[in-house]
């Protein structure tokens, strides 16, 4: 701890003595927040310029972006539009990275790779990698960072690096009304039932039933409700 003689020796923020303001820092200061309104309305405009609509020529490369969706600006990564679909009335958040198949131009084996229902909300830095199938129903709330993929990385030769080696993939499904929290990640094979709650910073990697909330790595059930019972 520090002694009150040492304490005084460092100069207290709030007891300044700043000189009264001269005119020209009343300029400055004008000046400041003047620029400062400006770039506030130039990234907005920016910002609703940027976001992909329905009409937009970017929207119309996408197999469906349905009345009244947007994805917001900036995106992160968009690529093979043609294979992902997006219902009505969905918000996509900025920073969020979409793709089907690893790289431009890639032709995938199925067509939607990936789906998104109607009045989806998909929250800002996530990430949506497609490469087989990702269905993802309607009314599906998600938090920020959230990242969904079919693909995973095999390892079964001790010998080569991973990246060398077969990418298994697996359909993963996320049920209409469900809620994934902040941070959750969602992999191959993993099947999310029908309102159901992912606690934050989960993993799910295989079957959560309808209306349960999930949490942990792997996510598991903590709480199921039943017709007979109600909440257990």
């Amino acid at each position: 701890m520090l002694s009150h003689a040492s304490e005084s020796t460092f100069p207290r923020v709030l007891d300044r003595n700043d000189p009264p303001p001269r005119a020209i820092d009343h300029v400055r200061g004008a000046l400041k927040r003047g620029a400062a309104e400006v770039v506030q309305w130039g990234w907005e405009a920016v910002v609703e310029l940027g976001s992909i609509g329905p009409r937009s020529r970017r929207g119309r490369r996408f197999g469906r972006l349905g009345e009244g969706s947007v994805i917001c600006f900036p995106a992160v990564a968009i690529f093979n539009e043609q294979y992902i679909h997006i219902g009505n009335g969905t918000l996509i958040g900025p920073h969020v990275s979409l793709s089907a198949g690893m790289v431009p131009g890639q032709v995938p084996v199925s067509d939607p790779v990936i789906s998104i229902g109607d009045r989806c909300l998909i929250g800002k830095g996530s990430g949506i990698v497609g490469h087989l199938s990702i269905e993802i129903g309607d009314d599906v709330w998600t938090g920020h960072h959230v990242y969904i993929t079919d693909q995973n990385h095999g390892y079964e030769d001790v010998t080569l690096p991973i990246s060398r080696q077969t990418m298994p993939e697996r359909p993963v499904v996320i049920g209409d009304g469900s809620w994934l929290g902040y941070g959750t990640v969602v992999l191959p094979g993993a099947r999310i039932g029908r309102h159901v709650v992912v606690g934050a910073n989960s993993v799910v990697t295989g079957d959560l039933p309808d209306h349960c909330v999930a949490v942990g790595s792997p996510a598991r059930p903590v709480r199921r409700w039943t017709e007979d019972s109600g909440w257990v």
